[in-house]
């Protein structure tokens, strides 16, 4: 759906939630290394496209007012996401410069990665890094190539000849459309009914699809594909548009479920969790920003970690989630009980 116009600008925005955190036009023009007149003509231009008046300035002092404090909270998550997007796009130009190279999977990659990289900028402000996208299996490839230095995989088991640590889990989710049969259903859905409705499914070599053909196969039943399709982005919203229904992460689907795209149901008896990684080469020392990545993002042991250790030392007692994971954790998606739908 498109945007409504006028847009925003987004500097403008940011610098008036410069004024309500300083105090003063003033105060946030140095901040932002622009004149005052500057950050004041930017002022107004934000009040004319928005239409309401964001500063009280009768009293020769710019105060916010009563709608100027409410536009700072609501574009707080905006903002955040403009830095997610600037994060992102930076790391996927920064290919052939790169101080340290990262594959991901599409789901980690959209969803945990741009946040990552803003929290390792804001530490280290010289560090160049390049991200590449695929599938949980071309992510493994390009580590076995040695074409990225860690790479972030999804699915239930440790791979092999890799050495790995978790970084947290995400459930897997049934979704349909509102107008679906089965968005007003009360009790759960079972494997034998699932399996019996074409979904929407990702291509193979996808972590989501694994998990997902894994739990059926403990019932010694198979997902039948409607459609496949090479991203989340695309079965979310074929499932929007009434194509079918789904099993995607609750990473990926939450936004779609709290604003009513989208319908979260409950499954019993299927085993939908699984397991975010970080996954290196184990004859490689881990690079020092690489390390410090691990750091960020709660996995401390894996960031102490060196070349060297065999398959046979890699046990599951070592491969842990970080002991600082909550459970409204941005990083990770601590979940709650696998046959309950997303609230």
């Amino acid at each position: 759906m498109p945007i409504p116009l006028p847009v925003p600008d987004v500097v403008s925005l940011d610098l008036l939630r410069s004024v309500a955190e300083l105090g003063s036009i003033r105060q946030a023009a140095a901040a932002h290394g622009v004149s005052q007149p500057a950050a004041s003509m930017r002022l107004r231009s934000l009040e004319a496209a928005l239409r309401v008046e964001l500063l009280d300035r009768s009293s020769g002092r710019a105060r916010l007012t009563a709608a100027g404090v409410a536009v700072v909270g609501w574009s707080e998550s905006v903002l955040d996401a403009v830095r997610t997007l600037v994060a992102g796009t930076e790391a996927l130009r920064a290919e052939g410069r790169t101080q340290l190279r990262i594959a991901a999977s599409m789901t980690v990659a959209e969803y945990l990665v741009p946040s990552w990289l803003s929290a390792l900028r804001a530490a280290e402000p010289g560090a160049v890094v390049s991200l590449r996208m695929g599938n949980s299996e071309q992510v493994l490839e390009t580590i076995a190539r040695k074409d990225a230095d860690v790479g972030f995989v999804e699915g239930r088991a440790a791979p092999p000849a890799v050495e790995s640590r978790v970084v947290c889990d995400d459930d897997l989710v049934l979704v349909v459309a509102p107008g679906h049969p089965w968005a007003r259903r009360r009790g759960p859905v079972g494997p034998e009914e699932l399996a019996r409705v074409p979904l929407v499914l990702r291509e193979r070599g996808s972590g989501t699809r694994e998990v997902l053909e894994s739990a059926l196969a403990e019932h010694g039943l198979a997902p039948s594909a409607g459609v496949e399709l090479a991203s989340t982005t695309a079965i979310k919203s074929a499932v929007a548009d009434g194509g079918g229904a789904a099993v995607l992460g609750r990473l990926a689907i939450r936004a779609e479920v709290a604003d009513g795209r989208l319908v979260a149901l409950a499954t019993r008896d299927l085993s939908l969790t699984r397991m975010i990684r970080v996954v290196w080469d184990p004859r490689r020392a881990l690079a020092l920003l690489a390390r410090r990545l691990l750091v960020h993002i709660g996995v401390d042991d894996a960031a102490r970690a060196r070349a060297g250790r065999t398959a046979g030392r890699r046990s599951e007692d070592r491969e842990r989630a970080p002991s600082t994971g909550a459970a409204e954790d941005p990083r990770g998606a601590r979940s709650s009980a696998r046959s309950r739908a997303l609230r």
